[in-house]
């Protein structure tokens, strides 16, 4: 079992943690190289398992120390191979752990409280976490940077695989979508930039704190619940237009003129900056749509749709036309599905709206024009789509799933070298495994590596 120590979740159970580590006496379990496994860090690991109901196969005082002593071979690689960490990815991931964290608990003060710790030292904390789990994942990477299986490959895994260990594929849909963005009045995206100038203006002048705004009128509300802050994010991760008007921000006291973005009109206000990252708080404010735009675009779309049936032009020529969708547009109007880079969706993974109507359609039928959401920038956009096929649930096979299976054979052959690999870094590191600590099942066999003391 690939035990990661749980670090999606990091800390979630603390409180009990530090309980615990209170009353265990710090008892070395296991020895890898230099670095001591102790009792207190297995007890942890599998309290968080408890927590997040994180099944383990098989003894668990066996399992998470051999995963713990597997970690600290690559660790050592890492160092050997001079690993650097991309600092500013770690501090972006801890940024969002945090965030969560708020989220469930309600405030910072929460989190502290309930983690008996100050944010400062929990980020530290999570940070020291995911820079290892990154060094981990480096080193296998480089180990397998070559995996890349043929044609022909994939056809012998598939072959010598038993058809019982097989996944079974849920039922899949492939479509075609054209979106119309409607046309906003000019008279609304005034309005909008009317109030959020106004809200600029009650920051600047102490009348009233950002945060509050945020939290009363933004309309991204996955921010306006922390008023606004976004944690700290690297330039790459913003939208290109937010991100050039944060980074010339320097006063903390002052608020940016209005940024226009695919997501609609914001007003921004720095928090801080570290290197290339930076830590803001935004309002965000989306004009509105007209029951007569609307109505004006779902007019449009239905013209599209009867010259399609009419065989006056194809889907595809369409879509290339007028659809403003940019993700499906230049490809002939087809979805991709960002999860596994294919055109093929299972139907919990399609936006809510497309899912309900392919899921009454055909092959080759063309719905009527429907309002939906854009999944990115929540904003309505009128649309029509094409059901091009219905794969129904079945076992993978070599002719509808070759994608799949051709994972699955890349993954197999990186899990043997990785496992070849361990095997040979057990002979050239000192191991050692307490009395108490060895009537196990492993995986590998470190009692026979050359360098267990006995």
């Amino acid at each position: 079992m690939k035990l990661r120590l749980f670090v999606a979740l990091m800390l979630a159970v603390a409180a009990q943690v530090m309980v615990a580590q209170n009353n265990v006496a710090e008892e070395v379990a296991w020895v890898i190289g230099d670095e001591p496994i102790f009792k207190s860090d297995i007890e942890e690991q599998y309290q968080q398992a408890l927590s997040e109901r994180v099944p383990i196969e098989g003894n668990p005082y066996c399992i998470i120390p051999e995963q713990m002593a597997i970690d600290k071979l690559f660790l050592d690689q890492a160092r050997i191979d001079t690993v650097e960490v991309q600092q500013s990815a770690i501090s972006s991931e801890v940024e969002s752990r945090i965030n969560f964290f708020i989220a469930n608990l309600g405030s910072k003060e929460k989190v502290e409280e309930y983690f008996r710790m100050p944010l400062p030292r929990l980020r530290e904390k999570l940070n020291e976490v995911y820079s290892e789990q990154y060094c981990i994942q480096q080193v296998q990477n480089e180990l397998t940077k070559n995996v890349k299986a043929t044609p022909a490959d994939v056809r012998r895994f598939y072959n010598k695989t038993s058809k019982d260990s097989l996944p079974f594929i849920p039922m899949q849909v492939e479509v075609q979508i054209i979106t119309i963005n409607p046309v906003i009045p000019q008279q609304e995206i005034d309005e909008v930039k009317s109030r959020l100038r106004d809200y600029a203006q009650q920051v600047n002048t102490g009348e009233r704190e950002f945060s509050t705004l945020a939290i009363l009128y933004s309309q991204d509300q996955s921010t306006a619940v922390y008023g606004g802050e976004t944690g700290f994010q690297s330039r790459s991760v913003l939208l290109p237009e937010y991100a050039t008007a944060a980074f010339n921000l320097n006063d903390t006291k002052r608020v940016s003129n209005i940024v226009e973005t695919d997501d609609g009109y914001h007003i921004i206000q720095l928090i801080e900056k570290r290197g290339d990252r930076i830590n803001t708080r935004h309002i965000l404010l989306r004009p509105k749509v007209s029951d007569k735009d609307l109505t004006d675009a779902l007019a449009r779309l239905d013209s599209v749709r009867t010259d399609i049936l009419d065989n006056k032009r194809t889907f595809d020529e369409m879509a290339l036309y007028i659809s403003q969708d940019k993700d499906s547009r230049n490809n002939n109007g087809n979805m991709l599905n960002e999860k596994t880079h294919s055109a093929r969706f299972e139907m919990a993974d399609l936006p809510a709206e497309v899912g309900k109507k392919v899921s009454t359609m055909q092959p080759g039928d063309i719905s009527e024009p429907f309002v939906m959401l854009n999944p990115k920038t929540r904003r309505e956009q009128v649309a029509i789509v094409k059901l091009v096929k219905r794969v129904d649930g079945h076992k993978a096979d070599l002719a509808e799933d070759y994608m799949i299976i051709k994972e699955m054979c890349e993954a197999s052959e990186k899990s043997r070298i990785i496992h070849d690999w361990v095997v040979q870094k057990q002979k050239s590191v000192y191991v050692y495994i307490e009395e108490g600590w060895r009537n196990c099942e492993f995986q590998y066999d470190w009692l026979k590596t050359g360098n267990q003391t006995k």
